[in-house]
């Protein structure tokens, strides 16, 4: 039995594993789960694409028309779920349980009505939305249907979500990923399933692939919230407080409006870049999706090595070691550069076979979406420094410069080069495909300079004197 001395001794231990001794380890420790954890929730869509390829390109180009516009309205909630990391981390390492459980509590509760919202508006919203971002008479159908099935999960991803970060908050990073590898086991065998149908199930075809992630989510979220609310990982959260505290909610949400703001501007960049590619047909388009879902695959180390970035900067934030949280953001931002950079080049040398595993009977579709992937592989440790780095203005509270950062990458550079290299020069799509690196390279040349100016430790230590 767990009792509260040893959750107590538990705590302890935590928050000096992460604010003393090599700093290496402490990434290592943070770092490697949650890639992990993230690994597996990027299989969701892998195994989407994997049974949905069987179907046909239009049957992927439905599903990858769609998941910006999901991935969208995640973004408007998720950043509420990175101040929890932000406010938990810190409290855990200042070693103040009381305020820790006090803001996941109100974290929960706030997220819980915003996903619930999110998930009524985006459901009726999903004919006008495919019709406004330019899907084909093909896939229109295709994708309405999954966009509508997906949102009615919202409010159990919400809360899985926010539940991961929370426990990552205080460093408790393997217990997610247990519940996710569960899950993504049961979501390989209900996506044929309800794909294809079986015996006394019909087969729904693209919108199947929406119900198998409803179910596997639901069951994460009721998993997640079970372990909080009996308070013997690290976190108990309680019904009387998640009535609304005014000043709380403001933290939250200075914190999670401008990460959000940040997702949000990376999903709407998504999906304007869909939007262009979809002027050159489903065939296109596939390809696109293809390399958008290979190239978030594989970012996906930097994404962890930039939350793992938080919660450690956070934490020792909290403990009052600002010159460790700077050596974190040095030795994080070195390892997500050299290791990126590493594994894009494998990706340049094997971008056909992978390409072809997804879509093996479309020879058209397989150059285009290698091609894009080459073209991109290359920028990958760029890409992976940008991302820590926001990582570390995050875990110092200050999300705007993360915000600000992201609108440069999307907003400023890539989407108005990538409409001019494919409308205005001889390049066509693939001059959608150039914009990558180069918007890449100047972001993370643009966070790199503002992180080596000091200003995210000059504002900490004016909050501390």
């Amino acid at each position: 039995m767990c009792t509260p001395a040893a959750v107590f001794l538990w705590h302890m231990k935590q928050k000096k594993k992460y604010t003393e001794g090599k700093i290496f380890n402490s990434l290592f420790h943070l770092a490697v789960p949650i890639i992990l954890a993230n690994i597996l929730q990027t299989a969701y869509q892998l195994i989407d694409t994997f049974w949905l390829g069987r179907l046909g390109a239009n049957a992927v180009a439905a599903v990858s028309i769609s998941f910006p516009l999901l991935f969208l309205v995640l973004s408007l909630g998720s950043g509420l779920t990175l101040a929890g990391t932000v406010l938990v981390s810190q409290y855990f390492g200042a070693e103040d349980q009381e305020k820790v459980d006090f803001n996941s509590s109100q974290t929960i509760s706030l997220v819980f009505f915003i996903s619930l919202f999110l998930s009524v508006v985006s459901y009726y919203s999903a004919a006008p939305l495919m019709q406004l971002i330019g899907a084909g008479p093909e896939i229109i159908e295709d994708s309405v249907s999954y966009f509508q099935v997906s949102s009615i999960g919202f409010v159990f991803l919400f809360m899985f979500f926010a539940f991961q970060s929370l426990m990552r908050g205080i460093g408790n990073v393997m217990l997610p990923v247990y519940i996710v590898l569960s899950t993504v086991f049961l979501n390989l065998i209900l996506d044929p399933l309800f794909i294809y149908g079986y015996g006394p199930i019909p087969g729904y075809g693209v919108a199947g692939a929406a119900v198998a992630s409803i179910i596997t989510q639901a069951i994460s979220a009721a998993i997640g919230l079970w372990i909080l609310f009996k308070g013997r990982s690290g976190i108990k959260i309680h019904f009387n407080q998640m009535r609304p505290h005014l000043f709380t909610l403001k933290r939250i949400v200075n914190l999670g409006i401008p990460a959000s703001i940040e997702q949000s501007t990376r999903a709407l960049g998504m999906t304007f870049m869909v939007v262009l590619v979809t002027g050159f047909g489903s065939e296109v388009v596939a390809a696109y999706g293809i390399g958008a879902r290979i190239l978030s695959f594989i970012v996906i180390p930097a994404l962890g090595l930039a939350i793992a970035t938080t919660s450690l900067v956070g934490q020792n934030i909290g403990a009052i070691k600002i010159k460790r949280a700077e050596k974190v953001a040095n030795l994080s931002s070195q390892i997500a550069f050299f290791g990126l950079t590493g594994m894009g080049m494998l990706m340049y040398f094997f971008a056909e076979p992978i390409t072809a595993f997804f879509i093996p009977n479309d020879p058209d579709v397989i150059k285009d979406a290698s091609l894009f992937i080459k073209i991109m592989a290359p920028s990958f440790g760029l890409l992976g420094v940008q991302q820590v780095l926001n990582g570390v203005f995050n875990g110092a509270g200050f999300t705007k410069a993360s915000m600000l950062i992201s609108i440069l990458n999307l907003w400023i550079i890539r989407f108005p080069l990538a409409f001019m290299l494919s409308h205005k020069t001889d390049l066509s799509y693939e001059g959608i495909w150039w914009a990558f690196p180069i918007s890449n390279l100047i972001a993370a040349l643009a966070a790199f300079i503002y992180f080596k100016q000091g200003y995210w430790k000059l504002r900490l230590f004016r909050r501390r004197n």
